[in-house]
């Protein structure tokens, strides 16, 4: 009981296969506080540099309405003409914000787990649904860190705001003595300064929290020793399967070695333990070859084909290892046993009366 529980414990590391079925799925290790966090820093940034760029076209805009547009006929084609080309002029000032954002979410998603494209996760399912399951997963360990990391943000960007907002309170309370213009340039430059330090900040905790989803990932794909057995069993057949068909392939060539005896011309033996058939026809064959070979049971089954069809038996104890050891079925003789070998065999065909 206790070796099943333990073959029951998701104790290993995650195979290929597996880790290349969850990947399929969408299912990879990635930190969406990585993407906003560098998205805030980027976009922070574009305004900065194209600051002049972004007020002038919003200079723009309210100067046309107040210059232009006040005395207008106020008819269906002129509002739908004028909406149209000041959403034209709203959409280039965003423009650089929105490629900036898109480009960043695919360049920080690719840095995290490279290319992937899967409808997986957007496909319709019914078991997130369940009610017992959310409630589940409202009191889950994955749900205590959502709410810890929601808090350290939380307190992280309340904690910059505050220093940030302390050591410019002298300046703050002198606004009411400042023209509007100043009051606005001094706003802005504290927006993005506070901007840029809370995207830095976020940015660092990002990175731990990159690593957490890791280790939950790899947490949540680990596997038991005998769900690898099973996905083994899967993938390559039942070992048990497999070790009947090598042994029926076994069984029939050894019977297909079998069929050749009979047209051996002799049989070198050990004489118990090793049995090696040989065949020459000197009209067909550079040198004589192998056609069966056993040990043990099989030698004796081979001795027995042959006294059977009435094949001569020799005994050559050095001969029959040396053949047994050094060549294989089918194949030919080594050249450094040609002399041994064709002593045997012209032994045999003075026995037989014949000449080859």
């Amino acid at each position: 009981m206790d070796l099943q529980l333990f073959a029951g414990e998701k104790t290993e590391r995650a195979t290929p296969k597996k880790r290349n079925e969850a990947r399929k799925k969408g299912q990879v290790a990635h930190s969406q506080e990585i993407v906003t966090s560098i998205a805030l820093v980027v976009c922070i940034s574009l305004f900065m540099l194209l600051g002049s760029f972004f007020w002038n076209r919003i200079v723009a805009m309210f100067s046309d309405v107040l210059l232009h547009r006040l005395t207008m006929d106020v008819t269906s084609g002129n509002v739908t003409e004028m909406f149209g080309r000041y959403a034209m002029q709203m959409l280039i000032v965003l423009s650089p914000i929105f490629i900036a954002a898109i480009v960043v979410a695919f360049a920080a998603n690719y840095f995290q787990f490279g290319w992937l494209f899967t409808t997986e996760p957007i496909k319709f399912k019914l078991q997130p649904l369940n009610p017992i399951n959310g409630f589940k997963r409202m009191f889950s360990s994955r749900s205590l860190v959502e709410l810890l990391k929601s808090t350290l943000k939380l307190l992280a960007v309340s904690l910059v705001l505050y220093f940030v907002l302390w050591s410019e309170r002298d300046r703050v309370m002198a606004l009411a003595h400042v023209p509007i213009q100043d009051i606005f340039s001094f706003t802005g430059d504290l927006t993005i300064r506070v901007s840029l330090l809370v995207g830095v900040l976020l940015f660092a905790m990002a990175v731990g929290d990159y690593y957490y989803q890791k280790y939950s990932y790899e947490k949540s794909l680990r596997m038991s020793k005998q769900d690898i057995k099973d996905e083994y069993k899967n993938a390559e057949g039942d070992p048990k399967v497999k070790a009947k068909i090598r042994e029926r392939q076994r069984r029939m060539a050894i019977m297909r070695m079998m069929q050749e005896v009979p047209k051996a011309d002799v049989i070198i033996t050990n004489p118990t333990h090793f049995a090696v058939a040989l065949q020459y026809d000197g009209s067909k064959m550079d040198a004589p070859r192998v056609v069966a070979k056993g040990q043990d049971f099989l030698a004796l089954r081979i001795r027995e084909v042959a006294k059977a069809n009435n094949v001569v038996t020799m005994e050559n104890k050095p001969l029959a290892r040396a053949l047994y050891d050094r060549t294989e079925i089918g194949e030919t003789i080594p050249a450094d046993l040609f002399q041994a070998v064709a002593e045997v065999l012209a032994y045999v065909y003075r026995l037989k009366g014949g000449r080859r």
